[in-house]
């Protein structure tokens, strides 16, 4: 039996955690590492605390494309920093698929240094944003 990566490890949660979102259009999950490669945050997409999930009761952003702004889910990414103690601390981003421009904003205001992702974006100005800044952006199957 062969040891798995850290890599391979914390994208598996990652797609573990999807299953948890209340997106009707697509569920994503997020965990967030530091350099040791310890988990200091993790999320899931989902309706802000309180509402109704969309998955029983679908938001006006249902019907829409994925990737359109209409949704009401908060993303993984931002629930994972919702939940970190120490946005500093961040090295990796783990999550199931590539992050929209806005999440890449957020992850820019922190110490992370590497996305991590199973499924490909469909904002590729999201990782231009990203590899410019110095970061490393990785595609990796499951």
């Amino acid at each position: 039996m062969t040891r798995p990566s850290i890599d391979k490890v914390m994208l598996g949660v990652a797609l573990c955690l999807a299953h948890r979102g209340t997106c009707s259009k697509l569920q994503v999950g997020c965990v967030l590492t530091d350099k040791y490669g310890r988990i200091v945050g993790s999320g899931y997409n989902g309706v802000p605390r309180g509402m109704p999930h969309c998955t029983s009761d679908p938001c006006l952003g249902a019907s829409q494309p994925k990737g359109s702004d209409t949704c009401e889910a908060v993303h993984a990414e931002a629930n994972a920093l919702l939940v970190c103690r120490d946005p500093e601390a961040v090295d990796t981003c783990y999550t199931t698929h590539a992050p929209c421009l806005r999440c890449v904003k957020t992850l820019l205001n922190t110490s992370c240094t590497r996305i991590v992702f199973h499924e490909q974006a469909f904002e590729y100005n999201a990782k231009d944003l990203w590899v410019r800044s110095g970061r490393i952006w990785e595609r990796l199957a499951a």
